[in-house]
């Protein structure tokens, strides 16, 4: 009979109390929070990073066992300010289950702790505000993904709790979902808690593909900026004003907005953990909060990540690990602002494609095209996360795994040529285009006359394989410029009119300057 983690605390509470069955050394002795019973560390070829605390002046033994075998054992000192201990393990093929031992020795006493059925794998970070943090049981065939869950019991999902500080913490102070095996009760707790749908998906589809332990950490809240993510040191590389009154994006809860107040408590005490990547959605919370910031803001978060995750454990991270992220989707408003096309645009840094040298290694999945308007929960919350998922997923197979030929971009344009005496814009794209319809409202040209431009839409002409005519003609002065999918609510579900043939990606929204 398997015994319960409820009875194996109570077997080895003696252990945690020292032999005298009294407080002593024992008490303080503990792995970090999130190291616990079904987790995923990270496998080869990096080393996964163990800590905890303990009483200063103990030696702390971790030993990896599987069945009966002993695989390694490393030591570690306590260390006398932050009274924690941490260990690296040696590289671990992707497998298990293993179980885990931490032993403190002070003197005589002997305290230990076991964490069982340890996976290694993939471990992957998924962050954000509420379109990250919406659950499985809030999406379009909500039950029959939840039954899903069964099928995938090497995928392990933890979820943080919703926690804030105004300093930075070393360890989580608090864990709504600890590890788990998925079942249909834990993916669909309940709205805007626990699993996320966007993070189980983007891992279901990988572990269909690389057939091997995916572990997924959700620390999500919603209503959020990213200035509550951001560490003062990113903030301060990119000028961001101290708080002031700020305003949040309507919405159906809103979260923290301080600067700095989630990265303290949901991002810096996963430091030490080793991670093969992160996945982001956020972003509604900045269309009219630092908006035009974001193209700083975004890349410095990327970049201060990697950093902080490369020093905390101990080199193991990579220092550019991918990171992925979701573009906007949509929302209905009365009265279009141009918040959400600017931040669109601010999430590529101004560039309209990732990878690119501003946000190396990097991958994005376009979601403008996903727009939800009978949402329950909003339109701006919309319900097709499997697309969402399936996209992001693409671009961490080309990214992070190194897919060579896998399409996961949609198509941009490379070249644009003004051919005026014939009233044409030519726009010729870097892959295969499919025209999927005609859309008249779509491309905008700024039209200039007298130093004064207006943006007018133009109507889609002639195309071939890789090629676009746009009819100019509306323009009776100086075409300036072209914008594609500016707008909040560019185009109805998957109705967007350039697609990639093959792939099915749309083609992102972008802004350029047109050549005299």
């Amino acid at each position: 009979m398997r015994m319960t983690s409820a009875l194996r605390a109570l077997l080895l509470l003696p252990w945690f109390l020292g032999a005298s069955g009294g407080g002593g050394a024992g008490v303080n002795f503990r792995f970090a929070s999130y190291i616990a019973d079904h987790m995923v560390l990270q496998k080869e070829p990096a080393g996964a990073v163990v800590w905890g605390y303990g009483e200063v002046g103990g030696i702390v033994i971790v030993t990896l066992h599987q069945a009966q075998e002993t695989i390694m054992k490393k030591i570690a000192y306590v260390k006398e300010q932050s009274e924690t201990w941490i260990v690296i393990l040696d590289p671990v093929k992707p497998g298990g289950p293993y179980n885990m031992t931490a032993e403190q020795i002070i003197g005589k006493e002997r305290y230990s702790q076991t964490v069982y059925d340890v996976l290694f794998g993939d471990v992957w970070l998924c962050s954000g505000q509420s379109n990250m943090e919406m659950s499985v049981s809030q999406i379009f065939n909500a039950s029959e993904e939840e039954m899903k869950a069964f099928a995938y019991p090497f995928i392990r999902i933890l979820t943080v709790a919703l926690v804030k500080a105004e300093e930075e913490l070393e360890d989580l102070t608090s864990i709504d979902l600890p590890w788990s095996l998925p079942t249909p009760k834990n993916l669909g707790h309940g709205n805007f808690t626990y699993y996320s749908a966007v993070c189980w998906l983007f891992g279901r589809y990988l572990y269909d593909i690389l057939k091997y332990p995916i572990g997924l950490v959700s620390s999500s809240w919603g209503g959020t900026p990213i200035e509550a993510w951001s560490s003062w040191r990113s903030l301060q590389a990119c000028g961001v004003p101290k708080e002031e009154k700020q305003i949040t994006f309507p919405s159906l809860h809103a979260g923290p907005t301080d600067h700095s107040i989630l990265w303290n408590s949901m991002i810096h005490p996963l430091l030490n953990m080793t991670l093969k990547g992160v996945v982001w959605y956020q972003g509604e919370n900045n269309a009219n909060y630092n908006t035009d910031l974001y193209n700083c803001t975004f890349p410095a978060l990327i970049e201060d990540w990697r950093q902080a995750f490369h020093y905390g454990s101990q080199g193991q991270t990579q220092r550019l690990f991918p990171f992925g992220f979701v573009q906007l989707s949509t929302t209905m408003s009365k009265e279009e602002d141009y918040g959400f096309p600017r931040i669109r645009w601010h999430q590529t840094a101004d560039l309209g494609y990732v990878p690119n040298v501003r946000m190396p290694n990097t991958f994005m999945a376009v979601a403008m095209d996903l727009c939800d308007r009978d949402s329950p929960f909003e339109s701006i919350h919309p319900r097709d996360k499997q697309t969402v998922a399936y996209r992001l997923h693409l671009g961490a197979r080309a990214v992070a795994y190194g897919e060579k030929m896998l399409p996961f971009q949609g198509p941009l344009p490379e070249k644009i040529e003004l051919l005026a005496d014939k009233e044409l814009l030519k726009l010729e794209y870097h892959q295969k285009i499919q025209v999927q319809k005609q859309d008249d409202t779509i491309y905008e040209i700024s039209c200039c006359n007298d130093h004064q431009c207006k943006w007018i839409p133009v109507p889609m002409g002639n195309s071939s394989s890789q090629t676009l005519a746009l009819k100019i003609d509306c323009c009776r002065g100086t075409v300036t410029a072209l914008r594609y999918a500016w707008s909040t609510w560019p185009c109805e579900y998957k109705q967007c009119p350039i697609y990639n043939p093959s792939s099915a990606l749309p083609a992102p929204p972008f802004i350029t300057v047109i050549p005299s």
